[in-house]
């Protein structure tokens, strides 16, 4: 622990990286204190320095050991737990789950538990800033009908009726709104469900899922469709000091989507352009400042 680099939070400026003797030669002199924020290598966010045994005298017990590791979050002007979204998905896990819940649709009947699945395995991979050990709380059965109902309507192209495909999209529309918000509602932090709901209205949600699917006829329009139907997704995301953002531009959307289905039509390369978009697609989401106070 002694050979760590710190990082400290003073008069909304970033401080560090500094050797950790340092850093308790500050708190020493009363230059860092116990309300401090610091951080080191391998922290999920940014900590009050008491909050850290060890660290500063008043603290009781030893230092603890962190594993994870990762770039220090950025500091602006009194936002100290802001920040990008990174995830760092096991290639063969990310596929193989992948797979399984394709697989799962097609069949209907265990799509409920293999989408669930391949949620419960990929949310904990995600690093949110200040909300360590990410995870995942819902379960198969809390909406499998859902689930029941979307890998059923895969199979209404065979009806060969405009209005059914129609109606079709319009249900499938409605289905993503319920499961966003399912999968909102059971985030948890450190195996506490975190207060986040999102709050997007259906109807809007359907009209730009429908938009989604007939923006696709320009070929390149829906990429500025989709950056805009995430903003306003975030922009619902309601529960948190903090604000979600989507940051990527419908040109970074387009060009990263066609490399992606280009490596997917050759088959063998599929299960690392998915892991390369995956990772790509959560690091454009981040936590902003929402008010006096940048806390979640």
């Amino acid at each position: 622990m002694s050979n760590r680099n710190w990082f400290y939070a003073s008069e909304g400026q970033q401080k560090g990286p500094l050797p950790e003797a340092q850093l308790r030669d500050l708190i020493t002199r009363g230059m860092v204190g116990a309300d401090t924020l610091v951080w080191t290598e391998g922290m999920a966010g940014w900590q009050k320095a008491g909050e850290i045994p060890g660290l500063v005298p008043s603290a009781a017990g030893a230092p603890p050991a962190f594993p994870q590791a990762g770039p220090p979050p950025v500091v602006a002007s009194g936002s100290y737990s802001g920040g990008a979204l990174s995830a760092d998905f096991p290639i063969w896990g990310l596929f193989g789950r992948s797979l399984l819940m394709f697989i799962g649709q097609i069949f209907v009947i265990p799509a409920p538990w293999t989408a669930t699945a391949l949620y419960r395995w990929s949310i904990p991979h995600i690093r949110v800033p200040g909300r360590p050990n990410l995870g995942f709380t819902g379960q198969p059965l809390d909406i499998w009908y859902v689930f029941i109902i979307l890998g059923l309507l895969t199979y209404s192209s065979a009806a060969n009726s405009t209005i059914v495909s129609l109606l079709s999209l319009a249900v499938q529309g409605f289905l993503s709104w319920m499961i966003v918000r399912w999968i909102a509602g059971r985030l948890s932090s450190n195996g506490q469900e975190l207060p986040i709901s999102f709050k997007g209205s259906p109807a809007v949600y359907v009209g730009w899922y429908v938009l989604m699917v007939i923006s696709a006829i320009t070929i390149i329009g829906w990429a500025w469709v989709m950056t805009a139907w995430m903003r306003w997704i975030c922009r619902n995301i309601e529960g948190t000091r903090r604000e979600v953002t989507f940051n990527a531009t419908g040109l970074e959307v387009l060009w990263r989507t066609i490399v992606f289905a280009v490596g997917c039509s050759f088959l063998i390369p599929i299960p690392w352009v998915l892991r390369w978009y995956a990772n790509w697609i959560i690091s454009q989401f981040a936590l902003t400042e929402r008010g006096a106070y940048a806390e979640a």
